[in-house]
């Protein structure tokens, strides 16, 4: 091998080698000789400026000390600014607005309205100078004078907040509002605030002061829906800002605050009271003296009563939710953002949601220790027909329906029931109710008592606990207890579910948290012969002008197929039982077959009833806020009795369908005995009373003859009744038929059946 390569070429290799790493020596060493004489220089250089002593400590070292900190300053700052910056990418950042939707019902008639509501036409100098001094003497005194921050303001507003204990007052600039307004959100967090800053600046680069002013009153939201002082004007005064007064003045610039809490509609006293504080902000600041205010002080304004108690203001905010979703998938070429939107509610069934909800809780709920329920009620397709968020709007706007997640407990069993079905069992299939434990859980049964071998239609009827817990486990087969719950979640899944269901061994009996309106509609896929459908509230969107933009039916999810036919059939006659002689008698429907099943969770948090019949499927819900819990309410009692008593309004006057697995013909128990003992009973068809009869309507003829008749004696100079020492006869003492009462027990007016 070594005589491959000759030994000249190995020489002259070395050689190399060694001529190579000299080369690399020498460079370095002469590299470190210049840089060492360089330093020397540099050095030599620099003593020439140096300075000792006192002066150094006095000038140079804090000079030094401030160039590190500014530059460290700067590059914070620029890292600070690049967010706030971003936040200005879009080149239509000045006309971008919310959108605006006028509301219809199901019927087209209108029922209320979100979004916007504001004017940005009227030039600033056709502001009452009024108007503009109030606001500037609330807002930001020195507006005119300030580079987009008001340091001062803000340093008095850190101290006076200090002294406080807390926020009293704010040292936001109009120009720091304004770009809250444009670009940010009323999060209380330091990073927007640090945006807040950078966009001031930004904007004061690019707008003049009146440009900003003018922005600042047309873009401020107002209160009540209305965005801008001239909106606010015609909403709360029924006038045009140019013509407000200055009372009137004073309570608008009080609601840049708080619109909420100051609104005059909602609060007068407050906002009576908000504008005095403005009156006195605009004689500190010299704007105005205290004569030219005491008029406004002993007249205040009086505001337009708008409090509509009967406006569906929960429903609106989920059908504004899912109508700002659905603009989000429209072309982005669409710039429309005013809108008509037809939506789902009924709102006699609304009425009666709401009544149902409202009677229960004021006769029920000091005893139950109950006090608040959410109610959804839809269509077989989804569509929302009625939706309680809860018990009073005013007090609390937050959606219970949509918004809040709580445990189902045994209302969530019809999906591990569902399982089971697809996985070899039937409703006769017989399980064991008796000791059960995976690891260190063990489910005990509500009576802690057990039934021995029970079907599982017996199981779901009196809603026993172990069962599900056993299911879920033979249905994990070799896979163990979480492979069948893994199976559980995916029908869940696929009947609509979409919130977090946290795998844990007490989930097939509803541990883990679902919405109300997901819950409801999820129910939809047993009488849809296991189609599952989408919860939804729009219908139609049409332009303001008309044009029409998206239709559900065209455009909607359609149906998948979340379970087969025959295991939603099998749901459907299993959970019949509940309703006809289980948990939920309460919840029985005259002639109308209805399924269905109650829950209620550990310590009595939360109770449920969720049902459906051929025709709708409803969720009621009942608890507290803060988790605390009720005085021993089931799902069987309040929830129950209120799903009744919505479903009895929301079936009046619609053709009763069957549900599949249920015939409509299908009596329950009690009934089928009352017919057997009573021989004579006549054959009925099944369905709701007719809305009027023949003898009812010739009874309402007679009354109504008998009204005029006592109109005409009454008409009559001189003609008394014989029984009222010569006075006329009142129209009340007209003696009316015996079967009247009987007759106005039916609405006064037939009407054809109504469609779904």
């Amino acid at each position: 091998m070594r005589q491959i390569v000759p030994s000249e070429w190995k020489k002259w290799f070395r050689h190399f080698l060694l001529d190579l790493d000299a080369r690399i020596d020498s460079s370095l060493f002469n590299s470190a000789v210049g840089l060492r004489e360089l330093w020397e220089r540099y050095s030599t250089f620099m003593d020439r400026f140096y300075v000792g002593r006192w002066k150094r400590w006095v000038f140079i070292e804090p000079l030094s000390e401030g160039a590190t900190i500014g530059l460290a300053g700067l590059v914070l700052m620029l890292a600070l600014a690049i967010p706030a910056f971003r936040e200005t990418s879009d080149d239509d950042w000045l006309k971008k607005s919310d959108l605006a939707v006028t509301f219809l019902d199901r019927y087209g008639n209108p029922i209320g309205s979100r979004g916007i509501k504001h004017n940005d036409s009227i030039p600033l100098e056709d502001f009452p100078d009024n108007l503009i001094k109030a606001t500037l003497a609330t807002e930001d005194r020195r507006f005119y004078d300030h580079f987009g921050i008001d340091v001062a303001g803000t340093a008095r507003a850190l101290m006076t907040n200090a002294q406080a204990g807390g926020v009293r007052q704010g040292g936001s600039s109009i120009t720091q509002q304004l770009a809250k307004n444009l670009f940010l959100n009323n999060e209380r967090t330091i990073e927007r605030k640090v945006k807040e800053a950078f966009l001031a600046i930004w904007l004061e680069t690019r707008l003049t002061k009146n440009e900003i002013l003018k922005l600042y009153l047309d873009r401020a939201y107002m209160g009540g829906g209305t965005f801008g002082v001239d909106g606010a004007a015609h909403f709360y005064f029924n006038k045009s800002a140019r013509d407000v007064n200055l009372a009137e003045a004073a309570m608008l610039a009080g609601l840049f605050k708080a619109p909420t809490k100051y609104a005059p509609h909602i609060n007068l006293p407050a906002a009576r009271a908000r504008a005095n504080v403005v009156l006195d902000n605009l004689v500190d600041a010299g704007f105005m003296t205290e004569g030219q205010v005491f008029g406004a002080r002993r007249n205040p304004a009086n505001a337009v009563d708008r409090r509509d108690e009967n406006s569906p203001n929960y429903y609106l905010d989920y059908a504004f939710d899912e109508m700002r979703k659905l603009v989000l998938t429209f072309p982005k070429s669409y710039v429309e953002r005013v809108f008509v939107v037809r939506t789902a509610i009924d709102m006699n069934v609304q009425h009666a949601a709401e009544s149902a909800v409202e009677n229960q809780l004021r006769q029920f709920g000091r005893d139950y220790h109950a006090t608040q329920a959410a109610v959804v009620l839809a269509d077989l397709d989804g569509g929302v027909r009625a939706m309680v968020g809860g018990r009073d709007y005013g007090a609390s706007q937050f959606n219970r329906a949509v918004d809040a997640m709580r445990q189902p407990g045994s209302s969530f069993k019809p999906y591990v029931y569902a399982t089971a079905l697809m996985n070899g069992f039937t409703p006769k299939s017989i399980v064991v109710d008796g000791p059960v434990c995976i690891g260190n859980w063990c489910q005990q049964n509500y009576g802690r008592s057990y039934s021995g071998s029970v079907t599982l239609t017996q199981a779901i009827t009196r809603s026993i606990n172990v069962v599900p817990v056993k299911l879920s486990i033979a249905m994990g087969g070799k896979g163990g207890p979480r492979a069948g719950r893994a199976k559980i979640v995916e029908t869940a899944r696929k009947m609509g579910i979409t919130a977090p269901l946290v795998d844990t061994p007490s989930l097939p009996i509803g541990s883990t948290e679902v919405s109300v309106v997901e819950h409801a509609v999820a129910y939809a896929t047993f009488p849809n012969k296991g189609r599952a459908v989408k919860p939804h509230a729009v219908l139609e969107v049409r332009t303001g002008a008309g044009d029409p933009v998206w239709r559900w039916d065209r455009d909607g999810r359609k149906p998948t197929q979340a379970i087969p036919a025959s295991v939603a059939a099998d749901m459907a006659e299993m959970m019949s039982h509940v309703v006809d002689e289980g948990t939920a008698r309460r919840a029985q429907l005259d002639g109308i077959p209805a399924a269905g099943k109650t829950g209620t969770t550990n310590a009595f948090r939360d109770a449920w009833f969720v049902g459906y019949t051929g025709n709708f499927t409803a969720a009621v819900w009942y608890g507290n806020d803060d988790y605390s819990s009720t005085n021993r309410m089931t799902g069987g009692s309040l929830p129950a009795q209120t799903w009744h008593d919505i479903m009895v309004v929301a079936h009046q006057g619609v053709e009763i369908k069957d549900i599949p697995g249920i015939g409509a013909g299908k009596k329950r128990p009690d009934a089928v005995a009352s017919a057997n003992a009573n021989a004579k009973a006549s054959e009925v068809n099944p369905g709701p009373p007719p809305v009027l009869t023949r003898r009812g309507a010739n009874i309402l003829v007679r009354v109504e003859k008998l009204f005029d008749e006592a109109a005409k004696t009454i008409a009559v100079p001189g003609k008394t009744s014989s029984n009222d020492n010569g006075k006329p006869a009142p129209a009340s003492s007209v003696a009316f038929p015996d079967s009247f009462a009987s007759a106005t027990d039916q609405p006064a007016a037939a009407q054809p059946p109504r469609k779904n």
